[in-house]
């Protein structure tokens, strides 16, 4: 029964890493999406005693025999390269230059307001207190954050555009003027955030936010445009094949192991 366990041990973490790759395949179209990758890496080894007959031992090796007890999802990671700039023109969508700049966002959770970030950039308008003012928000609908915290306006605008500074520039009548701006923050290890859901991250309680600076989008934001996912394709259906062999050849291990047992006790019988 060794090899049937190892084998069932094997095909649970093989059916995670499936999942992931399911994941990313149905994000292949999510704007900013940042692609999971996984990597496996052996369980414990068993020594096995190379015990012979009457004291006699057989073929003698340094460490005697060792055999594995299967496989895990040694690490996880997420890859943070730039996605393809997708040109919108529509004038609420901003796409980030540097692969380590982030647009901050307000979230609140059981009551309480956590900062996360994102480079999702397909901003909107979401109407508050009394429809009087406008909140910039994400698709989810969550504030974003400018340099004075949550970006509001008054709602009596005519036209409103992001300026690839970051400065929001509202019309009203003839007149212009800017009346907030997006605030970048640039992380010097993206890799150490962690995943909050809904195309978001945060900083995780063990990774100081030291390395995290508010910065002024140089060379300057694509205004207009969106960053498409980083999700390739090709690879994850490459990845998909190998770890469905790999399942079917765990399983197909199971029934051998099982059709071996039956031959074994029509012996004995």
């Amino acid at each position: 029964m060794r090899s049937s366990y190892l084998a069932a041990t094997t095909m649970g973490q093989l059916q995670q890493k499936l999942n992931l790759i399911g994941h990313n395949l149905s994000n292949s179209s999510t704007t900013g999406y940042k692609a999971r990758t996984a990597n496996f890496s052996s369980l414990l080894h068993q020594q096995i005693n190379q015990n012979g007959i009457d004291g006699e031992a057989p073929r003698q090796t340094p460490e005697g025999l060792r055999q594995g007890t299967g496989a895990k999802l040694g690490h996880t990671k997420v890859r943070m390269d730039a996605g393809t700039i997708t040109q919108t023109e529509r004038p609420l969508d901003v796409a980030l230059s540097g692969e380590k700049h982030f647009f901050q966002v307000q979230v609140t959770e059981n009551g309480a307001a956590e900062t996360q970030y994102t480079r999702a950039g397909n901003f909107y308008l979401q109407p508050i207190n009394n429809n009087q003012q406008v909140s910039l928000v994400t698709a989810q609908g969550n504030p974003v954050i400018g340099e004075n915290g949550p970006i509001v306006l008054q709602s009596d605008m005519d036209e409103i555009s992001i300026q690839d500074n970051g400065n929001i520039l509202v019309r009203r009548g003839e007149q212009q003027q800017v009346e907030a701006s997006l605030e970048v923050m640039e992380i010097d290890r993206p890799r150490s955030l962690e995943t909050a859901g809904g195309n978001r991250y945060r900083i995780p309680d063990n990774v100081p936010a030291a390395g995290m600076t508010a910065v002024a989008p140089d060379p300057g934001l694509h205004v207009g445009a969106l960053e498409s996912s980083n999700v390739d394709m090709g690879e994850e259906m490459t990845n998909m094949l190998e770890m469905q062999r790999a399942y079917q050849m765990n399983s197909q291990s199971i029934s051998m192991g099982d059709q071996m047992a039956g031959l074994i006790n029509q012996l004995r019988s």
